[in-house]
């Protein structure tokens, strides 16, 4: 992160310890649509916000002048600009469809079913990188040649722990349809 002397706009302190948990850093978000990092006392672009998230360290970002959390724009804002460079992770129709969920009945039930798959894949991801460290290129190779009957097993397990997200999902919507009904006096 490069260092720089902040202008006039930019805070001469710490954050203030209510606008943010105390273990997040603390990015603040100026009119000008630069990036204030109060931890580090300097101006940061978004590619380093995106570098926080690959290194998981956490962070918030507030609007200098209201104190309104903005993080959720920000991450949005850097998966727009890697979607639109590179070979996109969502299709159109997959975006399509996510924004069809938007005002939709199911909508919580969608977020909650897609961060456990997410996590899932996550946990996945984790496994195969402790089992691949190490290697030689021999090994690697050797590894290479297994992974179809472990990506199977693995690919098994992941499909099962959709598979229980979705039927958990059902079961909340049948529950609440049948609270639904039951106060208009209606049993399914």
């Amino acid at each position: 992160m490069s260092r720089s002397t902040p202008d006039t706009a930019a805070p001469a302190r710490a954050a203030d310890p209510a606008a943010a948990p105390s273990k997040n850093r603390v990015i603040k978000k100026y009119p000008n649509r630069r990036l204030y990092d109060t931890s580090a006392s300097s101006y940061i672009t978004l590619a380093q916000v995106r570098q926080l998230v690959m290194e998981r360290d956490p962070f918030v970002v507030l609007d200098a002048k209201s104190g309104q959390d903005l993080t959720r724009s920000i991450l949005l804002q850097i998966i727009l600009e890697e979607e639109a460079a590179g070979v996109p992770m969502f299709t159109e129709p997959m975006l399509a469809e996510i924004i069809r969920f938007y005002g939709h009945a199911m909508q919580g039930f969608m977020g909650s079913y897609l961060e456990k798959n997410i996590q899932a894949l996550a946990e996945i991801q984790t496994k195969l990188a402790e089992q691949s460290q190490g290697l030689t290129p021999e090994m690697w190779t050797q590894f290479m040649s297994l992974q179809s009957p472990l990506m199977q097993g693995v690919m098994g397990s992941y499909l099962e722990q959709s598979k229980a997200a979705f039927l958990q999902m059902q079961e909340q919507m049948a529950r609440q349809a049948d609270q639904l009904l039951g106060a208009f006096g209606i049993r399914r």
